[in-house]
């Protein structure tokens, strides 16, 4: 093998790879978008999902029993996750994984904002960061959101929340502390990748095409939205792009000299050609879900060229959350009523 790469790293990398291989395939969701919400819980109960469903069976029905048992096998499979994975792996897929934090806690605020139940805000959480199901229930069960805040003093995105929130709370929207809360997030992943611990280089080149894509994506919606929004807000720092970059694009009101813009700034080689694709056009939800697939693709090439380090654990924790993201669409989406072809558009497959 050329370098020394220790048992653990070939175990947990390999165990990684059997797992993806038992993600669903293509013509499964095929099939389920042919079916009902009862015949969709029936397959899903067949599959790795089968302890969830048979467990919360008793307790919810239809759409409710697919969306908790997803997000309860998407946390109890991250979690297990964290659990086999040896030395540095584990500080990346920690550290990883946090991003989980903000969803949950942004999560409850907006839950508690709108008024609805814990139970029901409860049943989308993702207890997979650093922030578990006890620290969750304790958030859910305060009635304050102050005091919500105030239960965080001790965790990283503090001075975050603590800064934002104000200005949140009198608007009423956490767009803003959002964004704040994930350009933090990745100059801390960045941080951590940088500091010198063996594999560092291999996370930190993830993290960076993250970022390239987390940013082209929003200047596709930012010009499909006409946002009134500041740009510079929504810029994400640490990819190829530089905010001065970013806010000229988000000026070029021509399509055709937009792309080309990005393709000079963003150096890979299958974001360009799908950039290409399209300059015909596309609604921003369809160039969205294709630059995920991208995403995807250029994550399992780091992994068959990098087979022990952090990026088959990386390939397997996106492919999985894709796999709950897209039996969540086809649930709701028939539940919903929508045709098949419209379902099928949601899909990252």
């Amino acid at each position: 093998m050329g370098v020394n790469i220790s048992a653990p790293y070939i175990y947990v990398c390999t165990r990684m790879r059997m797992r993806k291989a038992k993600l669903l395939p293509r013509e499964e969701y095929q099939r389920m978008l042919n079916m009902s919400v009862s015949e969709i819980t029936r397959i899903i109960g067949e599959t790795e999902y089968k302890q969830e469903i048979d467990e919360l069976g008793t307790i919810f029905k239809g759409i409710d029993l697919i969306e908790v048992a997803l997000s309860w096998n998407l946390a109890k499979e991250y979690q297990k996750i964290q659990e086999i994975t040896p030395g540095n792996l584990k500080q990346f897929t920690q550290v990883y994984l946090r991003r989980w934090d903000i969803q949950n806690v942004l999560t409850i605020l907006r839950g508690k904002m709108q008024g609805e139940k814990p139970g029901k805000i409860k049943e989308i959480l993702i207890p997979a960061g650093s922030l578990d199901k006890v620290i969750l229930d304790r958030m859910l069960s305060e009635e304050s959101s102050d005091r919500i805040i105030e239960m965080l003093k001790t965790h990283r995105m503090y001075p975050v929340l603590a800064r934002e929130y104000p200005a949140a709370k009198e608007s009423g929207s956490f767009s803003h502390m959002e964004n704040e809360l994930y350009k933090h997030l990745y100059a801390n992943i960045i941080a951590d990748a940088k500091a010198g611990v063996k594999g560092g280089a291999s996370f930190l080149a993830y993290i960076q095409l993250e970022i390239d894509i987390k940013n082209v994506k929003t200047l596709f919606r930012l010009r499909e939205d006409d946002l009134e929004e500041d740009a510079r807000d929504m810029f994400i720092p640490g990819g190829s792009l530089s905010l001065l970059n970013f806010t000229s694009l988000n000026n070029i009101k021509d399509l055709n000299e937009f792309i080309d813009m990005i393709r000079a700034n963003i150096r890979n080689g299958t974001l360009h050609s799908l950039l290409d694709e399209l300059k015909g056009n596309k609604s921003a939800h369809d160039i969205e879900a294709r630059l995920t697939r991208v995403q995807l693709e250029q994550m399992e090439k780091m992994s068959k060229r990098n087979p022990f380090s952090i990026h088959p654990i990386l390939v397997y924790l996106e492919k999985k959350k894709y796999e709950v993201f897209n039996l969540r669409a086809i649930a709701r989406g028939k539940e919903s009523r929508l045709p098949a072809d419209k379902i099928m558009k949601y899909l990252v497959i």
